[in-house]
């Protein structure tokens, strides 16, 4: 086994044990001001909501990890398209299906799937499948799959505000296009950073040491969210 794979194997029960040491998180809900500005204004609500949409997404650290994972080896602009639009096709689906359809999933769980997201995508960085299991998974269907999971956390949100029923169709679809919106902004700012950080001598010097930095990310989210749930019982 290669060696940056043997240290990885080293590192995640270390990372887990010191997130799960870290207590339980809190904020998963939107912020409070936000939710009672909803809350005092109900019916159609689009500027609101879009804004909402793009302000989680600009705001979401563990979005923005996963993005950062993705794009980090891709040089191409169409590369980063395909991949942003695969990504995007997967969160929509399960946020207006989960809000509309009322699907709910424990945000604690899906935080910590998410946050195994990172994980998964710096540790294929890392060339750590094929090192493993002797292939490479195909990134598109990953990166669609994740997509789902990371929808239906932002659908957690959204379930936390307790929507009214009037303009809900509306309102949900103006969360998403502020996603959307929010997610251009970051990966417009992540090609430009990762552009010119690959100019530089010193991106094949740390581009292992950032991606394991992104993968203790990963697994610190995920053991902060399993302590949330084990200390909230779940919700």
């Amino acid at each position: 086994m290669p060696t940056p794979v043997r240290f990885i194997m080293r590192l995640a029960p270390a990372a887990l044990l010191l997130a799960l040491a870290a207590g339980p998180v809190l904020a998963h809900g939107v912020a409070d001001k936000d939710a009672t500005f909803i809350a005092a204004n109900p019916g159609p609500q689009v500027v609101p909501f879009l804004y909402l949409g793009a302000k989680h997404m600009v705001t979401g650290y563990d979005h923005l990890l996963f993005l950062a994972g993705v794009i980090f080896f891709l040089r191409r602009l169409r590369d980063v398209a395909l991949y942003a639009t695969l990504f995007s096709l997967g969160h929509s689906v399960t946020l207006l299906s989960g809000v509309l359809a009322r699907v709910h999933v424990d945000p604690f769980l899906v935080d910590a799937v998410i946050g195994l997201s990172v994980v998964w995508k710096a540790f294929d960085n890392l060339g750590g499948f094929p090192a493993i299991m002797g292939r490479q998974p195909d990134n598109r269907i990953v990166v669609a799959g994740f997509g789902l999971v990371h929808g239906f956390g932002l659908a957690t949100k959204l379930q936390d505000l307790r929507l009214s029923a009037d303009g809900l169709v509306g309102n949900i679809l103006a969360f998403n296009l502020g996603v959307e919106i929010g997610q251009l902004l970051a990966l417009s700012v992540l090609v430009l950073v990762f552009a010119a950080w690959r100019a530089t001598p010193a991106f094949r010097r740390t581009a292992v040491a950032a991606n394991l930095l992104l993968m203790t990310a990963g697994f610190v989210l995920t053991g902060q969210q399993l302590a949330g749930f084990a200390f909230q019982g779940g919700r």
